[in-house]
């Protein structure tokens, strides 16, 4: 086991700027690897680490014996919500719904032959979590809301050439969606009441990588994941209702399903080497966030709709240079830009999502053995 990149990961620092936390639509590059300081720049390409298992598993031909790779990562989205004129109801601005909020991974590469890889991989790049003040304007729309999800890869790698590496992952996500919204006593004339509802489920997807070495220092690679579909459904729990309310709500509501689709993904990366201290990188992607955008809804398994939030798919953009500064220091720079899965008259409170431009800078050190 090649301990120099346990070393690398544990030292790295990643300094990340950006509108919001969150891809085009709710879907993290940032998953605790490298690719952070690149703002993911050459993500399918790049096959420098063991994170190449979640980005493009055929990299995972270009590490030499086992390697381990294990990430932290602690980020911060500053969201704020203006409420005007408009507004009818009486409250606050809600404060910063997001705030902290961490992340971790872990990727193993196994060397089953000299042609052959083996690798796990363990990662959360998918979901939003908001938590609004209790009395804030739109607690009748939404307080607050988690989907999450954690993703499980085995996959696997063959070189068929000195040029050509194949990869394929089965991606099993672990799902999970809360949601939390005020109920408006008005007929009662007392404080608010409180809906709850939350499951989780399993959902399975496939990972297809290619890697093509066009010459030494210069490579091509194309990473697809397909959709993943997420069944859940659950009871609302009410609390704190009114007597009038109390007496109708529960009843009229019943069980709710909800039926969602992770997006198909594409991305395309170039990483070229200029000589012996200087690569460039970059990326073209896709993310089919229309699709996302159909949820199913069931209301006590007789009646049936598909809800469309006119949700748009998105195109991703990123160029990165890695610098090496010394035999012990990786220096990383790059740019991204994602599109928003949302024009502005769609955007709702729940899915408060644009936009977003990635700033990036960071490094690398590695440790040297005895």
């Amino acid at each position: 086991m090649r301990l120099r990149h346990i070393g690398q990961s544990g030292l790295a620092i990643y300094l990340l700027s950006a509108a919001q936390a969150w891809a085009g639509g709710l879907m993290l590059y940032e998953i605790g690897t490298p690719d952070s300081g690149l703002a993911a720049a050459g993500w399918a390409a790049r096959a420098q680490d063991p994170a190449t298992v979640a980005t493009n598993p055929a990299g995972m031909t270009r590490l030499d014996g086992d390697q381990v790779m294990a990430g932290a990562q602690l980020l911060y989205a500053d969201m704020e919500f203006s409420p005007n004129t408009n507004t009818t109801v009486s409250g606050s601005d809600g404060g910063n719904p997001v705030g902290w909020f961490p992340g971790a991974s872990a990727f193993y590469v196994h060397s089953l032959a000299p042609d052959w890889k083996l690798g796990l991989g363990m990662y959360g790049n998918f979901g939003l979590v908001m938590d609004n003040n209790d009395n804030w304007v739109g607690r009748y729309n939404i307080q607050d809301a988690t989907i999450l999800g954690m993703t499980l890869t085995p996959a696997l790698a063959y070189q068929v050439n000195d040029q050509l590496s194949l990869g394929v992952g089965l991606n099993a996500m672990y799902g999970v969606f809360e949601y939390e919204v005020a109920v408006h006593n008005a007929l009662d004339a007392i404080g608010d009441g409180q809906l709850d509802i939350g499951d989780s489920d399993w959902g399975y997807g496939a990972n297809l990588g290619v890697l093509y070495e066009i010459q030494p220092g210069t490579r091509l690679g194309l990473d697809y994941t397909s959709s993943i579909d997420l069944e859940l459904a659950d009871t609302p729990d009410f609390t704190n209702l009114g007597p009038l309310l109390d007496a109708v709500l529960p009843r009229a509501v019943g069980e709710l399903g909800l039926d969602m689709s992770v997006p198909q993904t594409v991305m395309a990366s170039v990483y070229h080497e200029l000589d012996g201290r200087w690569a460039l990188l970059g990326n073209v992607g896709w993310q089919d966030w229309s699709e996302f955008g159909k949820v199913g809804v069931e209301v006590n398994s007789s009646t049936s709709a598909t809800v469309d939030r006119s949700y748009q798919d998105t195109w991703h953009a990123a160029i990165g240079a890695q610098h090496r500064y010394s035999d012990d220091w990786l220096l990383s720079f790059g740019v991204a830009y994602d599109s928003s899965m949302v024009d502005d008259a769609d955007r709702t409170l729940d899915t408060p999502v644009g936009a977003t431009w990635r700033f990036s800078i960071g490094g690398q050190h590695t440790l040297q053995g005895p």
